[in-house]
């Protein structure tokens, strides 16, 4: 949790970047846009001022766009917008697994997978 917290404003670059990237899926470009517009913005399901628990829903977002952006989407796209080093993006990926387990193969599938 305490690396993809510190990982966010990373994460966020990743998502706004690969909305704009020609290959990926619309479904996928609509998913990474909608995460990227909620976590900038100030309105949040848990308000950011509550201590740990406010930042919790960003995290978990994040960790679901993660995964399933890390399962569906070609890693060299993904490693060609990640700031960060392939192994840095690997730490992340294991992270965002153990969060986002409880989101369905198959949303995620729908969501990523290109058509």
């Amino acid at each position: 949790m305490k690396k993809l917290l510190r990982a966010l404003p990373d994460l966020v670059r990743l998502m706004a970047r690969l909305a704009a990237d020609p290959v990926l899926p619309r479904s996928a470009k609509v998913a990474l846009a909608a995460a990227v517009v909620y976590l900038l913005s100030p309105v949040d399901l848990i308000p950011d001022f509550v201590p740990f628990v406010g930042y919790l829903d960003d995290a978990l977002l994040a960790a679901v766009v993660l995964d399933g952006v890390l399962n569906y989407v070609d890693r060299a796209v993904v490693l060609r917008y990640w700031p960060g080093s392939p192994q840095s993006l690997d730490k992340l990926a294991r992270a965002a697994r153990l969060l986002a387990i409880w989101v369905p193969r198959r949303l995620k599938a729908r969501i990523f997978a290109a058509r």
